[in-house]
């Protein structure tokens, strides 16, 4: 029997998954990692993610001794960077994906770069992205001699010389994901000469073989092929098996992430939008939201939900909705910095609070492919959910109802599963059906006077919402 290997590298821990073609964890293992954060700077020690993950490797292959392991892949968190000398030692920590330190660099990034970014579909980078923290790192690291992304940190590690980058990890540091290729000029008129800029590869690119070094601290033969990865996020998609044009995984945990499949590049007027290369050369856009179960953590503190859950399955009249904010403002569907959470109708206790709040962010995810559909995206395939919030059978139930759609539950959609389908060439039918759900008939009226009210206050575009009204009458 054949295993593919695939290794989620996070924040908080690395994940290793050994799976069979069939979808059969043969074995798995984790070990944490820890962060050092203050105010706007979040770091890693790049060491600590290879010690961590040679460790999880060895001991989830343990289990599977003497088997074939046709490969291995690894994603990584999108936007974490660090620089590395020559030989591929850390020269500087390892800013993490939320790393804030190098937001003064954003403009001169945007004014050089503006053209490329709108040909790519999202129009201007975010303080957090990789390319603005590269030219803070240049400068306050200059014996520094290499850009690397955590994976490719980690990659090199594994077939003891330098490697290419993925496109998907490469996408926040302004890779031209049409060109598959880095736009020099651009990368020359900021400051940063070609010889720190790896060459890159699509995801799903053999990057070389395990080394021996590697063979020794992993548990992984020598001479398993390394295939470039993905980030995170493109990673649990690959897990959802959410592979075919139109369809999409909603992740919904402290907040709410879509990322589906098009042939075509998403190009979004409001910039809430961006797209990842796939490996067969399509496109996975996607948005992240400020909204999501978070909010249930802070305004229902040490609640059992699940008893809130079973008593609202029990009551009528529940029709409160609450715009359910982690954070102030809002990322996607619509950017409205001076976004704040505000409930319609009357919540007055804890079960009329959850409902209202669970009711909220379905009503987001809605017109989440309300927008998607605005901007030509295919949104007619199948809807897989993902996340911490798939727990609640009440709040999958009402997804489902509110999106008028059959929306599909995996058995295990992880990261390093995707990474794993990666690994073997995303054939394989590693993501598993727990549970399809079919809707139940839902008035709209409510979910449109949601609409109309993020419209009132001057939160969401007026065509946005004129959309989401004649979509909801078809």
């Amino acid at each position: 029997m054949t295993v593919w290997v695939g290794i989620d590298l996070g924040t908080q821990s690395v994940r290793v998954m050994a799976v069979t073609g069939t979808g059969d964890v043969a074995g798995s293992a984790s070990r944490p990692l820890t962060s050092r954060r203050d105010g706007d700077r979040h770091e890693q020690d790049p060491a600590s993610w290879w010690d961590a993950l040679a460790s999880a490797c060895a001991e989830a292959l343990r289990g599977v001794a003497g088997q074939d392991v046709g490969g291995v892949a690894v994603d990584a968190t999108s936007g974490t960077v660090l620089l590395v000398d020559d030989a591929g030692k850390p020269r500087s920590p390892a800013l993490m994906y939320d790393d804030r330190r190098a937001a003064g660099e954003l403009a001169r990034v945007n004014e050089v770069g503006g053209a490329v970014w709108e040909r790519l579909g999202y129009r201007a980078m975010q303080p957090p992205w990789a390319l603005p923290k590269l030219l803070w790192l240049l400068r306050e690291h200059p014996e520094g001699t290499r850009l690397a992304h955590q994976n490719d940190f980690v990659n090199r590690r594994l077939v003891g010389h330098e490697t290419a980058t993925d496109l998907s990890n490469a996408l926040k540091t302004g890779v031209d994901l049409i060109a598959e290729e880095w736009p020099f000029d651009v990368m020359e008129a900021l400051g940063v000469p070609a010889s720190v800029l790896p060459p890159v590869v699509r995801p799903g690119s053999v990057l070389g073989t395990v080394c021996a070094a590697a063979a020794a601290a992993t548990g992984l033969p020598e001479g398993t092929p390394v295939i470039a990865g993905t980030t995170d996020g493109c990673a649990a998609q690959l897990g959802a098996g959410a592979t075919a044009p139109g369809s999409w995984n909603s992740v919904l945990g402290t907040t709410l992430v879509l990322k589906g499949v098009t042939p075509e590049l998403v190009h979004d007027p409001l910039g809430v939008v961006y797209s990842h290369r796939a490996p067969d050369g399509g496109w996975l856009p996607g948005g992240a939201s400020s909204t999501g179960a978070g909010v249930l953590a802070r305004d229902l503190p040490g609640r059992d939900l699940d008893a809130l859950a079973a008593e609202a399955e029990t009551r009528t009249g529940l029709d409160a909705v609450t715009y359910p904010l982690v954070s102030p403002g809002e990322r996607f569907p619509f950017n409205a910095p001076d976004a704040r959470g505000f409930t319609l109708g009357t919540a007055d206790d804890d079960v009329s609070r959850y409902a209202a709040a669970l009711r909220g962010a379905a009503f987001i995810e809605r017109l989440c492919f309300d927008y998607l559909d605005l901007l030509g995206a295919p949104v007619d395939g199948e809807i897989i959910l993902t996340g911490g919030a798939t727990r609640s059978g009440y709040w999958n139930r009402m997804r489902a109802d509110v999106l008028g759609r059959p929306v599909t539950l995996r058995e295990n959609a992880e990261p390093a599963l995707g990474m794993a389908l990666l690994a073997q060439g995303l054939t394989a039918r590693m993501a598993r059906t727990r549970e399809v759900i079919e809707p139940r008939p839902a008035d709209p009226s409510l979910y449109l006077r949601f609409v109309d009210e993020l419209a009132a206050r001057g939160w969401l575009p007026a065509h946005v919402a004129a959309h989401s009204r004649e979509r909801s009458t078809r």
